[in-house]
């Protein structure tokens, strides 16, 4: 019975190099040698304990050999509170993304203090790279990925910091297409849903909104802020609705809360578009869906995972380069809400 117990025991534990080695007949070292490439181990040798380490189910420890070697593949991605769908799309895309490329996500979310000390944390560990892609963190996280020589690359808004990589949508431009447009269809009382506060693209895009409005002589008749959530754009419609004021266009700072705020107008029978316009921002999937056919402006998702891997790539490949912004071209979707 002590027996069974001890070989039930040995069966849950993780192999290691040693028992490898053991049941090998050769020194814990050879194992090591022959897991690692380029390092000289007679063939045969080599052939034996890889089909010994097959047999007995044992995985090299790969965190372990990257400390002793250049590069871990692992890359860090703090991604936020993921609130709404466009962030949670595109985190998925970046991860999938980068197992593409042979680096290895290491997913950090949340806010405030909880995520601030998982990402002190996590630059613990022997990382390739740190990707932000959206929140907020302390300037002493900043400065430590510098001390550490952690790359980073900032997505979705801009980080002015030394040697941090950029990637953003140009936000305003985008709100200005779309606000143009309208204006072009004959829409002169705009309505406004905002993004909250803190978050890079909330005054981008307001900013957008308000300068195409500017170049043709007209002004906001009524805003509203939102959470970037479907919730916050019923509830900011309904306060717009609710205060009186005459409007024929509606523009929204995500596609979240406009389908939030066709909501709203479909709960007080105002036709859209024959009576309001309505347009978003980003072009997630749901956008395109028969309920909503939304009109919106497309905040480029794929564009932006590759060229956030390929300024990693890059980066790591010539880690003094000169840090590089890249603003990324919008374009407006024209459905049916316009």
């Amino acid at each position: 019975m002590k027996q069974a117990d001890e070989n039930s025991a040995k069966r849950r534990r993780r192999v290691t190099a040693q028992d490898v080695a053991d049941a090998a007949g050769v020194s814990r070292s050879a194992v090591s040698r022959a897991f690692t490439k380029g390092a000289y181990l007679d063939a045969e040798k080599r052939e034996n304990i890889h089909k010994i380490a097959a047999d007995l189910g044992y995985k090299p420890n790969a965190l372990a050999a990257s400390l002793q070697g250049s590069r871990s593949q692992l890359v860090a991605m703090f991604v936020g509170e993921m609130r709404n769908e466009y962030d949670k799309e595109v985190a998925a895309k970046m991860i999938a993304g980068l197992n593409a490329a042979h680096h290895w996500p290491v997913v950090i979310g949340g806010s405030g203090d909880a995520a601030r000390e998982a990402v002190d944390r996590v630059l613990s560990y022997p990382l390739d790279a740190l990707i932000l892609r959206s929140g907020s963190l302390d300037a002493d996280i900043v400065e430590k990925c510098a001390k550490l020589n952690i790359p980073m690359i900032s997505s979705g808004r801009l980080l002015e910091a030394p040697n941090v990589d950029n990637v953003c949508c140009n936000n305003a431009d985008g709100m200005i297409a779309a606000t143009r447009y309208l204006v072009g269809q004959g829409r002169r009382k705009f309505g406004y849903i905002g993004g909250p506060e803190g978050y890079f693209s909330t005054p981008q895009r307001r900013h957008g909104v308000a300068a195409g409005l500017a170049e043709n002589g007209l002004a906001l008749v009524a805003e509203e802020a939102g959470d970037y959530t479907a919730d916050s754009g019923y509830r900011a419609a309904e306060q717009l609705l609710s205060s009186g004021v005459a409007m024929d266009a509606l523009i929204c700072a995500n596609d979240a809360m406009a389908f939030g705020a066709l909501s709203a107008l479909a709960d007080h029978d105002i036709s859209v578009p024959d009576d309001m316009s309505v347009i978003g921002f980003d072009d997630i999937a749901m956008a395109k869906w028969p309920a909503f056919r939304l009109t919106t402006v497309r905040n480029p998702m794929d564009l932006l995972v590759d060229t956030v891997i390929d300024l990693l790539d890059r980066r790591l490949a010539n880690a003094t380069r000169p840090a590089e912004t890249i603003f990324l071209a919008t374009e407006l979707i024209l459905r049916e809400t316009h």
